[in-house]
């Protein structure tokens, strides 16, 4: 049944629309994990061809990933949650997104059904834009070349983007995953395009960090393998007219939890509002240390002083940016 809901300009389906909803369009799919600059120059290609024939700009994703379905042990990590990667198509001039329930019934359809049953009649696309490497349908038996083959029956165009690439190295989820994963955030901004941040509302937490010392304000992170950990000087955007800086955890607090689940964490440097509930997004500027198990909460707690003083000495200016 078909889910809508809307952010800012660009309307949000879950699963295929009502026949009210439906409008001719010119579509691209796929995961679109952290909307890269490689995305991005795909998704230009979609605005464009939109506008010129008269069409919708829209998108058609997943949610779960595919591999997190198949073999969630060896899917790859998240670069965005799912409202980072709406906000993040909403931002390319993308105007309908059509995110897909990853089922096994879905993944049973074979290539020519998904073609009638989603591009044809489901979302009645005129114009579809694929990476070269696209592959759809069951046991990942559609390409590029059986689209175009049915093209002329489905009334639709297909384009074929070529590799973005930046230096020598490919712009790709990959290649955005593993500086996150080496910490080395200068690297993810060059492939994103945009500074790497984590949005979430504002929960209520365990109150530990406040018994220490060091109150913290707690966003859970949805997936269980976030392509980020460790911890690092932060800015929290949507909380005051400017970003307020802090220092943020991302792990699983292995100090104080057995087991736990994934979590950011932002400790905000002289601040004291309550903003639980709020809508915030976590800007990480720069990596400072792995996350650790510490015997002693009194270790935590010190370890916690330094990597406040560093990250304060970051944004008072006696460290390079």
């Amino acid at each position: 049944m078909e889910i809508c809901f809307a952010l800012g300009l660009m309307k949000i389906i879950r699963g295929l629309p009502a026949e009210r909803d439906r409008a001719p369009c010119a579509l691209t799919i796929g995961n679109f994990d952290g909307v890269h600059r490689g995305h991005q120059a795909l998704l230009a290609q979609v605005v464009a061809a939109a506008r010129t024939r008269g069409l919708l700009p829209a998108v058609l994703t997943f949610e779960p990933h595919p591999r997190e379905f198949f073999t969630p042990e060896q899917a790859p990590p998240r670069i965005y949650n799912l409202r980072d990667k709406l906000q993040a198509l909403a931002s390319q001039g993308i105007e309908r997104v059509y995110v897909q329930h990853f089922t096994r019934s879905f993944a049973a359809l074979d290539a020519d059904e998904f073609i009638e049953r989603y591009l044809v009649r489901g979302l009645q696309v005129r114009w579809l834009a694929v990476g070269d490497d696209f592959r759809f349908g069951r046991c990942r038996a559609g390409d590029i070349a059986l689209l175009r083959a049915r093209a002329a029956a489905g009334g639709y165009e297909v384009a074929q983007l070529d590799t973005v690439s930046d230096g020598t190295e490919r712009v790709s989820s990959s290649a955005v995953r593993a500086a996150l994963q080496a910490g080395d955030l200068t690297r993810a901004q060059q492939l994103l395009g945009r500074p790497y941040a984590i949005s979430g509302r504002v929960l209520h937490g365990a109150k530990l960090g406040r018994q220490i010392g060091f109150p913290t304000l707690n966003l859970r992170i949805a997936h269980r393998r976030p392509a980020v950990h460790g911890v690092f000087a932060a800015r929290v955007h949507g909380i005051s007219e400017r970003p307020w800086p802090g220092v943020a955890s991302v792990g699983v607090r292995p100090t104080v939890v057995d087991g736990g689940q994934w979590l950011l964490e932002v400790h905000l440097f002289d601040f004291a509002a309550s903003i639980y509930g709020r809508l915030v997004r976590v800007e990480l500027v720069r990596r400072l240390r792995d996350e650790e198990r510490y015997k002693t909460l009194a270790e935590l707690t010190e370890a916690i002083r330094r990597d406040a003083a560093e990250a304060r000495a970051l944004f008072e200016g006696a460290l390079a940016p």
